[in-house]
Formats: C-alpha cells, structure tokens, sequence
C-alpha cells in the first residue's frame, strides 16, 4: 500500500471512554486501517492536521462539544469527511439529528463489528490492491 494510501485508510476514533477507544482501534487496526484516537471533540479539532483522516468513527456523547456539534462544525468548515455516528443512548429524535447531521451509518453500543467494519469500509470505498504481475497464459 503506498503512503497516500495509507491516509486514505486513517480512521479518527473520537471517544472520551478509553476502553472503548482503544476497543475501536484494535478493532479497526486488526481490519487493516490505521486509526488515530481522540478523547473529546476538542482534542480531534486541536490535531496536527498533516495526516490525512479518511473517515471518523464519533461518538455523539461526549464531554464538551457533542459528537453532533463536531459534525456540524465540520460541515460549515466546508469538511466533507465521512462520519459513522456511535452511541449508548436508544433515542429516536437523537439518531434523527445525527441523521440530518450526514452520516454514513448510526450505530447504537454495543454493536456487532462487522456492522462498523462495513460503514468504515463504505465510508472510505474500497481498498487499494496492490499490484499484481501479469501472467501469461500460452
């Protein structure tokens, strides 16, 4: 995989439970992405912004700034990051929001991993192959 490849497979993880951060993480670096991990929304705004982040794994409740107010915050900024929403809370008007926020999956915790495995891969298309030599059939 090339380098530029590599940043287009980094999924930010903004999580302010630790264990569950460093859960998502293993989760996602076990599937072949690189993560970097943030405990507030306030962290994720303040990171060195020369890694190129493909898509963002955000939890809605989070001390601070919620979940949704980063994604909204992103959009006026012009972001076009794709963001799968995570959450503990059942709350129907809340996953409304989330929804009118944009975001390609909403996933209520706990969930099966193949669910967030499948929105991250969604969220940052498919994976670079790396590239074969040609045979020659005779």
């Amino acid at each position: 995989m090339t380098r530029q490849a590599d940043q287009r497979r980094v999924v930010a993880v903004v999580e302010d439970d630790s264990s569950m951060r460093t859960s998502l993480e293993r989760l996602l670096n076990a599937h072949g992405f690189l993560t970097q991990g943030f405990s507030s929304a306030e962290a994720f705004l303040h990171r060195d912004t020369t890694s190129r982040i493909g898509c963002l794994v955000l939890d809605i409740h989070l001390e601070g700034m919620s979940g949704i107010e980063l994604r909204q915050r992103l959009k006026d900024a012009g972001s076009r990051l794709p963001v799968i929403f995570i959450t503990a809370v059942d709350d129907a008007a809340l996953e409304q929001q989330g929804a009118k926020a944009g975001c390609i999956a909403y996933l209520h915790k706990p969930f099966p991993a193949a669910l967030l495995i499948d929105a991250v891969n969604r969220a940052l298309g498919p994976a670079p192959t790396a590239s074969r030599p040609a045979v020659s059939i005779r």
